[in-house]
């Protein structure tokens, strides 16, 4: 049976400034997505986007993920709460962030930033999704880190136990996200991004990718304690899962419907 060490949430304290774990995590996410980023731009030279062009979505895409995020989390989660005290929406420090909303967010990010540019909505996303999972797999680590989001009681070798939860051994939930919707999910989106795809296509493997994923994960992880289960005993995190991965289908079934019409045209 593991422990969990019970990390100090503050990583480094100048002064009356302190800098926590979870802020941090989301500073790696954003510069390994960047780095990513120039090194896909650099490979393709002849591609359509610009250093600079990535770096200006990558700012949407900041914007998105933070206020989607932080919007999500009162609208899906605590909405109630929020309408008691709304000035609560601004208090980030607290934490309280959804990804499904930060997904929302993004997208609604990268279509402003499409329109702006003129540039094609699906294109900028199919190659944007490959880079996400690195900052999904950062913000894991995160959670981990500061000991939330835990598991399920589990009485598998590896469980833990979380002393600022209780006692039982549980499932480390935050690691298990962190290997699927971080390190295999990247893996696969990178290597299906390697070669030419129908438009949308790559777009539509990380929906249906996270979706699954998330939707697994969630059956190891402690549903929120001011929600528990919902219909057919399912989390809120899968029951907004199902929706990205009929997406994703859907988007995908499009695309390659698009791209054959294409080349028989052609």
């Amino acid at each position: 049976m593991l422990v969990h060490p019970q990390f100090d949430p503050v990583a480094i304290q100048l002064g009356p400034l302190a800098v926590r774990w979870y802020g941090l995590m989301y500073l790696v996410g954003f510069a390994l997505v960047w780095a990513a980023g120039l090194y896909r731009i650099k490979r393709n030279p002849q591609g359509v986007w610009t250093q600079k062009d990535f770096e200006d979505a990558l700012f949407y895409g900041i914007l998105g993920t933070i206020l989607g995020g932080r919007l999500g989390y009162v609208v899906f989660y605590k909405f109630g709460d929020y309408l008691q005290e709304p000035w609560k929406i601004f208090y980030l420090w607290e934490g309280g962030m959804s990804f499904h909303g930060g997904f929302v967010g993004v997208v609604l990010a990268m279509a402003c930033f499409a329109s702006s540019r003129k540039q094609d909505w699906l294109a900028i996303t199919d190659f944007i999704a490959p880079l996400v999972p690195l900052g999904l797999g950062a913000g894991r680590l995160g959670n981990f880190i500061n000991a939330e989001l835990w598991g399920r009681p589990a009485a598998v070798p590896w469980a833990m136990v979380f002393p600022n939860v209780d006692g039982m051994p549980r499932h480390p939930s935050q690691l298990y996200e962190f290997a699927l919707e971080g390190v295999a999910l990247f893996a696969i989106l990178w290597w299906f991004s390697m070669k030419p795809r129908a438009r949308g296509a790559v777009s539509a493997l990380f929906l249906i990718g996270y979706g699954a994923f998330r939707f697994l994960v969630e059956f190891t992880r402690e549903p929120d304690s001011f929600l528990g289960l919902l219909t057919l005993g399912l989390s809120m995190g899968q029951w907004l899962s199902v929706p990205m991965v009929a997406a994703g289908l859907g988007l995908l079934y499009w695309a390659q419907r698009t791209a054959a019409q294409g080349r028989r045209k052609g």
